[in-house]
């Protein structure tokens, strides 16, 4: 598992038995974190930097005077980390019931909208250098928001051409057979 177990000689009988061992519950935390291929692909990524710059803007939405708008962050920053630990634990296959491709573009459409239309309020409405950063972190939220949503978009839309091209040579297939069997029975 990663990351890698920082004693891999020891015995695992000794490290039973050394359960006050300051390190004895990292296995058990390494098992929450994400596994490390999926951190590296480009949907992890993504969702690393949705969650770190949410993160990061909710805190300066705290620390300023808009603090009004510190929920949007906080929403985000909670989603953007359910949709990770949900691709990292493969719960889309477990959950099959959920249209999660959709679910995942309406989050980053609104994402995007809601922190584009607070980071323009917060930079222009309010002068406290917070304020400010937040609004900047909000418009860096933004792109990044909707990086996600265009691929997204292009992997729903080339899902979607596939199953039309697959569609369509069924039926030129059904339509080539009855036309065969017509002319057969004449």
């Amino acid at each position: 598992m990663w990351p890698p177990d920082p004693d891999p000689d020891l015995d695992p009988d000794t490290q039973a038995d050394s359960g006050s061992r300051p390190g004895a519950a990292l296995p058990a935390l390494r098992a929450l974190l994400p596994p490390r291929a999926f951190l590296c692909s480009r949907k992890g990524r993504l969702l690393l930097a949705e969650s770190g710059l949410s993160f990061i803007t909710l805190i300066c939405y705290v620390a300023s005077s808009a603090s009004a708008f510190f929920t949007a962050p906080l929403l985000e920053f909670l989603l953007a980390l359910y949709f990770l630990f949900a691709d990292a634990m493969q719960l889309k296959d477990k959950w099959q019931g959920l249209c999660w491709p959709m679910m995942d573009f309406l989050r980053c459409v609104t994402a995007a909208l809601i922190y584009f239309a607070i980071s323009i309020t917060a930079v222009a409405k309010y002068s406290d250098g917070a304020s400010k950063a937040a609004g900047v972190f909000g418009f860096f939220a933004t792109i990044v928001f909707a990086i996600d949503f265009y691929l997204i978009f292009n992997d729903v839309a080339r899902f979607l051409k596939q199953g039309d091209s697959a569609d369509e040579n069924t039926a030129h297939k059904a339509e080539g057979e009855e036309e065969n069997s017509d002319s057969d029975s004449d």
